[in-house]
């Protein structure tokens, strides 16, 4: 096992914090290095000023890639922190449906991992519109910078357990059983999702419209402070007046500073 001098971490911690904004803080130094062991096995590399120079030199961005597939976190299931869900089908998605004219929802998971939250969402919508559905435009956009993790939401397949946390009816009318204690979300609601590969750092967002509702949890409590209202002042940017932001629990927002009104706990309000 190949270890990492501090000068190396130093830059391959600035080198993450400036592309994909994830701080990491000298206590991860242990975890980076047992990470990115494969990846210098495999190239052969004697230290990791090698992979360094690798990444820097890279122009096909698979060094790039690689290297946020074995850095991001990705922990996520179906109805997490459940209470958003509640809000977004009792409050969110009737104003929606009284105020939009056009009836065309725009909902972005900014990080949507393996899927989870995306499909928890399209099926919520889809028994909130019933048999209006079919003259709504009610696709989601998920997305997020690892294509690793993209490639499972895209596929919509889980263990069974995975799926325990929805209602047994949910169960039985959105996912098909698969061999080997496997499910699969139904091809109408796997279609509902958008899924893109999207690196929340970019300097310009290359949206047309604005969203009603964008879904970011539990993704800045790897940033720094700076990187984190950076983003947050993106995001508002991005919403219709009266949208909704959803960040996780551990992600309030300075209530003194940010133009978002507070709604309730990690829920917030372009006014």
């Amino acid at each position: 096992m190949l270890n990492i001098t501090s000068e190396e971490f130093a830059k391959l911690a600035a080198y993450i914090q400036a592309n994909y904004g994830i701080h990491l803080k000298k206590e991860k130094k242990t975890l980076l290095t047992a990470r990115l062991q494969g990846i210098l096995a495999s190239k052969n590399f004697k230290n990791f000023t090698e992979y360094y120079e690798y990444l820097l030199q890279d122009r096909t961005g698979q060094a790039a890639a690689e290297l946020v597939n074995k850095i991001t976190t990705n922990h996520t299931y179906f109805m997490r922190e459940p209470e958003h869900f509640y809000f977004f089908r009792d409050q969110v998605l009737p104003e929606i449906k009284a105020q939009c004219r056009q009836k065309d929802l725009r909902i972005w998971c900014a990080a949507c991992s393996t899927g989870e939250e995306a499909y928890t969402l399209a099926m919520i919508i889809d028994e909130f519109f019933a048999a209006e559905k079919h003259s709504w435009d009610t696709r989601i956009l998920a997305t997020d910078i690892s294509s690793q993790v993209l490639e499972v939401a895209q596929a919509g397949i889980y263990t069974a357990e995975r799926i325990n946390p929805l209602p047994i009816e949910w169960q039985r009318k959105y996912f098909q059983k698969l061999p080997d204690n496997k499910v699969k979300v139904v091809d109408r609601i796997r279609q509902e999702i958008i899924f893109r590969r999207f690196n929340l750092m970019e300097k310009v967002y290359p949206f047309k419209k604005k969203f009603q509702v964008i879904f970011c949890r539990n993704v800045m409590i790897y940033f720094d402070l700076p990187t984190k209202n950076s983003l947050v002042e993106k995001f508002y940017e991005q919403l219709q007046p009266g949208g909704y932001l959803f960040v996780g629990h551990a992600e309030a927002l300075n209530r003194e500073t940010t133009k978002f009104q507070y709604v309730k706990p990690a829920v917030y309000r372009k006014i």
